[in-house]
C-alpha cells in the first residue's frame, strides 16, 4: 500500500495541478471516444497503450475480457455496455484481448481451475473457444495465442446479441475493432474481417497516420515523463 499512497500524494502534488482545468471540464460530463473492453490483468493499461486522457476512454474490465451474452450473466457488464451506448453514444467499441492471457490459459488447461470455481465458472462464457483450437500439431503457445484470438471474436458475437449494440449497429452507428495486444512487444493486432485473420495495427491504418506517429516529437505526455 505505502506505494500506491505514495503515488497518489505524488499525483496531488505535481500533476494534478497541471491538468487543473481538465479535471474541472470533467467535472461537468463525459463524452468518451470509445468503449474499451479488456481484461483486468494489471499488465494492460488501455489509457497508457492508447495514450489517452481522462475522460477518453470509457473501460469496462474483467478477467478475461468476457462479454456474457444478453441475458447471461450478473448483469455488471450488459449495464456498462448499454450505458455507453444508450447515454454517451460512444460510437465505437474495442474489445481488446492480450498476449499470455491467464483466462486463456484456464481454459485451454481447466485442471489448473481445480481450486478456482468461481474463475471456472466465469470461463463458460468462453467456452466456444475450445472446439476451434486443436490439441495437435501446435505448441502451447500457439495453441494460446490462437484461443486468445478466437476469445476476442467469440466475445464480438456475444456483444452483438446486446439490445443497445444491435439497434446501433442496424443503424450504422456503431463500429466494433477487435485487438490482440502483446504487451511484451508493444505491438497490437487488429482483426481484418476480409482476410479474417489478426494483422499488425500500422498494416490496418492509412500510410499517412503511421508516418505522423512516427515524426511527432511533440511535448511527451505524462504517461511517457512518469514512467
Amino acid at each position: 500500500m505505502t506505494r500506491l499512497i505514495q503515488g497518489v500524494l505524488d499525483f496531488q502534488r505535481r500533476i494534478f495541478g497541471k491538468k487543473r482545468d481538465l479535471f474541472v471540464e470533467l467535472g461537468k460530463g463525459q463524452k468518451p471516444l470509445a468503449l474499451f473492453i479488456t481484461c483486468s490483468d494489471s499488465r494492460i493499461i488501455p489509457d497508457l497503450l492508447a495514450q489517452t486522457q481522462p475522460g477518453e476512454l470509457f473501460v469496462l474490465r474483467n478477467a478475461g475480457n468476457i462479454v456474457p451474452p444478453h441475458g447471461a450473466g450478473s448483469g455488471a457488464e450488459a449495464a456498462t455496455i448499454e450505458y455507453a451506448l444508450t447515454v454517451l453514444r460512444v460510437r465505437d467499441v474495442i474489445l481488446c484481448g492480450h498476449s499470455r492471457c491467464g483466462a486463456m490459459h484456464g481454459l485451454l488447461e481447466p485442471e489448473e481451475l481445480a481450486k478456482l470455481p468461481s474463475v471456472a465458472g466465469w470461463l463458460e462464457y468462453s467456452k466456444e473457444v475450445l472446439p476451434q483450437v486443436p490439441e495437435a500439431g501446435l505448441t502451447a503457445d500457439q495453441r494460446l495465442t490462437m484461443a486468445i484470438e478466437k476469445n476476442v471474436l467469440v466475445q464480438l458475437e456475444h456483444l452483438k446479441t446486446h439490445p443497445a449494440v444491435k439497434a446501433a449497429l442496424e443503424t450504422r452507428a456503431l463500429r466494433l475493432h477487435g485487438w490482440v495486444y502483446h504487451f511484451e512487444k508493444g505491438q497490437v493486432d487488429v482483426y481484418d474481417p476480409l482476410s479474417g485473420r489478426f494483422m499488425p495495427l500500422q498494416e490496418q491504418v492509412r500510410p499517412r497516420m503511421v508516418q505522423e506517429a512516427a515524426k511527432d516529437e511533440g511535448p511527451r505526455t505524462e504517461w511517457e515523463t512518469h514512467l
